[in-house]
């Protein structure tokens, strides 16, 4: 299996392709990356950050690839900084996914029921419209809202279940605590364990962990369940051992636990896709 991850490189504060590549290689896959921008460190909580966006490297780059004949049973994507970025994933999506390949969506936008620096509701439109082309969308509650304009989360996942077959609202909070809640053939929900506090990289160890487990061969409910007990187990060491929380969750001393659940569930001819 070979999949293709789309994100940032950020040099410090673990997230992104520095966290897609070891965990989705983990998980036993292929995982080529295409960088759309390169940073010194992620943007939460880091002041004068240097930003650098690969537009004309990623085209030179898809380029090289095509005379290679490189095709991918998954692409997934995350951190786009502009719209041309989007419609490059589209056109990235035309030129090398599998005729039955899946395209998995990490729309980024927001955090706090607001817009990250750069990103408004034309942005935002267009995010949509790359959504209309995935087969799995993960945004968040902020970006289920960002997306959809409601904060109920059935709403949500209805509308976005409209444009894509199986949506996931990552980390919904509700007055019974946080769910994920996620489409497949109706609403489904599932209920996770949490902690409260914000996490950096916590959502690209999840999109990593998922899209890892999917192409192990999980059915959908069985890879939120495997995935969300890792990010879990990954987020309470690090409220426990990491002292400044913007250098990344301490998800490597959890893997084992992970890949071990993973092997559990996969089915037996996974390895032979």
């Amino acid at each position: 299996m070979r999949v293709l991850a789309i994100n940032d490189i950020s040099c410090v504060g673990k997230c992104s392709l520095t966290v897609a590549l070891p965990v989705l290689s983990a998980c036993g896959v292929t995982c080529d990356i295409l960088p759309t921008a390169l940073l010194s460190t992620h943007t939460g909580g880091f002041t004068g950050y240097t930003f650098l966006p690969l537009d004309d490297e990623m085209k030179k780059i898809t380029d090289h690839w095509e005379t290679l004949g490189l095709s991918y049973d998954m692409i997934c994507s995350g951190y786009l900084g502009s719209r041309a970025q989007i419609d490059f994933v589209k056109e990235t999506k035309r030129r090398f996914l599998k005729k039955d390949g899946v395209l998995v969506v990490d729309p980024v936008l927001g955090d706090n029921f607001t817009f990250y620096k750069g990103f408004d509701k034309q942005f935002a439109d267009e995010m949509l419209s790359l959504c209309a082309e995935a087969d799995y969308i993960l945004p968040n509650e902020t970006e289920s809202f960002l997306l959809t304009g409601t904060r109920d989360f059935s709403k949500a996942l209805s509308s976005l279940g409209n444009i894509c077959p199986h949506p996931v609202i990552t980390g919904a909070k509700t007055d019974e605590g946080y769910f994920i809640y996620y489409f497949d053939r109706g609403e489904q929900k599932l209920c996770i364990p949490c902690v409260e506090g914000s996490f950096h990289g916590a959502g690209d160890v999840f999109a990593a962990a998922f899209c890892g487990c999917l192409l192990r061969g999980l059915p959908l409910d069985t890879a939120l369940a495997v995935t969300a007990n890792f990010c879990y187990r990954a987020i309470v060491r690090t409220q426990r051992e990491v002292p400044d929380r913007k250098y990344g969750l301490n998800y490597e001393r959890e893997i084992l636990e992970f890949l071990q659940e993973l092997e559990r569930c996969a089915p037996s001819d996974a390895q032979n896709r």
